[in-house]
C-alpha cells in the first residue's frame, strides 16, 4: 500500500475527552471524529484501552478497516519522548503517566505503527499544513485553552528539539518570581493568560468584594467563574473583566515579543477556547508588541487566530503520522 492511497487516524488525548479522526493520505479533510470521556482518574492502562477502542470506531465510522490505515498520529500533552513512544511528564491528567509507553501500548493493541506528537506541536503541524499558517515558512502557534501550549515552524520545518520538546510558549516566564505553575516552574506565561488563570483571576476580584457584575453573573456563587463568564462580562462592557483579558493580552504579547526577537515569524497564530475572545486579548497582545520590540520589523508580522478549530491537534496529529510514514518508506 502506498502512502498516497492509505489513511491515517489523529488522536488527541485531553483533561476531559479523548478524540480520534481520519483522513485519507494527500488530504486533509476528516472522514470521522468520533469522541469518549478520558476518565484519567483510571489510570493510564485504562484511558489507552479506551483510546484503542474509539481508534478502531473511528476507523469503522469512516468506512474502513484496521488493514486500510497506515499509522497513527497520538497527541499526549506534556513532555513526551517520542523516538521511544514514551511519557515522560504528564501534569494535566491525574494518575501516574511517568515513564508509560504510551506509542508501544497502542500499537500492540491495534497493531498499527504508532507516531507520539506533543499535543500543541500536533496543532501547530495541522494549522501551518492547512490552517491559519498555510504558506507562511516561518510562524508561531499558541493554543490558550486550560493550559497554554505551542509550537515553532522556522524555514519550513517543525522544529522539534529535544525529544520533541521544543515550542512550550505557554512556560515562557513572564514574571520573575511569579505564581506557581503546574510545570514546577513559577510565573509562566500559562498561569496568568490561560482559561484557568482567567477564571481565577474572575474569581479572586468577587472574593475581594471589588466591582464587578461577575458576582450576579454567577449568582454569587465564585465556583461558578469560567473564563467563558469573565468573556461574557467583558463583552457586556465590565471593566474589571476587561481588564482580566487586557493583561493577559499583555502578558501573551511579552511572550510573542520574545519569539518575535528569537525567530521572526512571518506569522503567529492563536487558537484554543480563549482565541474565542477575539479582539479582548488580540489587541493588548498587539500593541504590546507594537511597544516593547524595536530590532523586529513587527510590522510584517501578522496575529491571527487559528482557523481548524477543534480539530487541529487531529488533522496535525494525523498528518504528522502521514510524513513520518513517507519518511520511513524512503
Amino acid at each position: 500500500m502506498s502512502v498516497n492511497t492509505g489513511y491515517f487516524v489523529g488522536v488527541d488525548v485531553g483533561g476531559t475527552n479523548l478524540r480520534a479522526g481520519v483522513k485519507r493520505g494527500g488530504e486533509s479533510r476528516l472522514l470521522s471524529v468520533l469522541h469518549a470521556p478520558t476518565l484519567s482518574h483510571e489510570g493510564h492502562a485504562a484511558v489507552l484501552a479506551r483510546l484503542a477502542g474509539l481508534v478502531r470506531e473511528s476507523i469503522s465510522a469512516a468506512g474502513l478497516t484496521l488493514r486500510q490505515v497506515s499509522a497513527v498520529g497520538l497527541g499526549l500533552p506534556g513532555r513526551l519522548n517520542p523516538a521511544e513512544g514514551l511519557v515522560e511528564f504528564l501534569p494535566n491528567l491525574s494518575g501516574n503517566w511517568i515513564g508509560v509507553r504510551a506509542a508501544e501500548s497502542l500499537s500492540t493493541a491495534l497493531n498499527l505503527p504508532i507516531h507520539l506528537i506533543n499535543d500543541a506541536r500536533a496543532m501547530t503541524f495541522g494549522e501551518w499544513k492547512v490552517g491559519a499558517g498555510r504558506g507562511v515558512e516561518t510562524m508561531a502557534c499558541f493554543t490558550l485553552g486550560t493550559g497554554i501550549g505551542g509550537g515553532v515552524v522556522v524555514n519550513g520545518q517543525l522544529l522539534w528539539g529535544v525529544n520533541g520538546t521544543l515550542g512550550e510558549l505557554g512556560h515562557q516566564v513572564v514574571e520573575a518570581d511569579g505564581l506557581p505553575c503546574t510545570c514546577g516552574g513559577r510565573g509562566c506565561l500559562e498561569v496568568y493568560a490561560s482559561g484557568t488563570a482567567i477564571a481565577a483571576a474572575g474569581a479572586r476580584a468577587v472574593r475581594e468584594g471589588r466591582e464587578t457584575r461577575l458576582r450576579e453573573m454567577a449568582g454569587g456563587d465564585v465556583s461558578r467563574i469560567t473564563a467563558d463568564l469573565v468573556a461574557r462580562a467583558a463583552q457586556l462592557g465590565d471593566p474589571l473583566a476587561k481588564g482580566i483579558f487586557d493583561r493577559a493580552g499583555l502578558y501573551l504579547g511579552i511572550v510573542i515579543s520574545n519569539v518575535a526577537l528569537t525567530i521572526n515569524p512571518q506569522r503567529v497564530v492563536i487558537g484554543g477556547g480563549i482565541a474565542e475572545v477575539g479582539e479582548l486579548i488580540f489587541e493588548p497582545a498587539r500593541r504590546t508588541l507594537r511597544e516593547r520590540v524595536h530590532l523586529a520589523p513587527v510590522e510584517h508580522i501578522e496575529i491571527v487566530r487559528a482557523q481548524l478549530g477543534a480539530d487541529a491537534g487531529l488533522i496535525g496529529a494525523a498528518r504528522w503520522a502521514e510524513q513520518k510514514t513517507l519518511e520511513h518508506s524512503k
